[in-house]
């Protein structure tokens, strides 16, 4: 079992206003969270793997094949590989999350 610490989460701003971090990584999946200030968005782009997310706090719109979908605290959602999504903040709070991704985001390459 491998227990990480916040002391040692790597984090990162991948856009103005977009804080992700990757909390844990193993063999199968990997772990991050995202912080989305209030009018910041994440740019179109897709990726291989497979990615679910949980809301905690605030309301975020995924853009996905130009129809938007709003996810809000409590909500889940799976973005299947290879599909390009964007998103944003449209509300007045922070919102907060965390994601899995599978096969495992060993190096994000987070503002590229």
């Amino acid at each position: 079992m491998d227990i990480v610490s916040s002391e040692e989460w790597e984090t990162a701003e991948a856009a103005e206003g977009v804080e992700l971090g990757q909390l844990v990584v193993g063999e199968s999946v990997s772990l991050q969270y995202f912080h989305i200030e209030p009018g910041a968005d994440v740019p179109e782009h897709s990726h291989p793997h497979e990615q679910t997310g949980y809301v905690v706090q605030g309301t975020l719109t995924f853009v996905v094949d130009g129809e938007e979908l709003s996810v809000g605290p409590g909500d889940a959602y799976d973005i299947p590989s290879d599909e390009p999504h964007a998103a944003r903040n449209d509300g007045e709070e922070v919102v907060t999350g965390v994601e899995v991704f599978s096969p495992p985001r060993e190096e994000v390459p987070w503002g590229e």
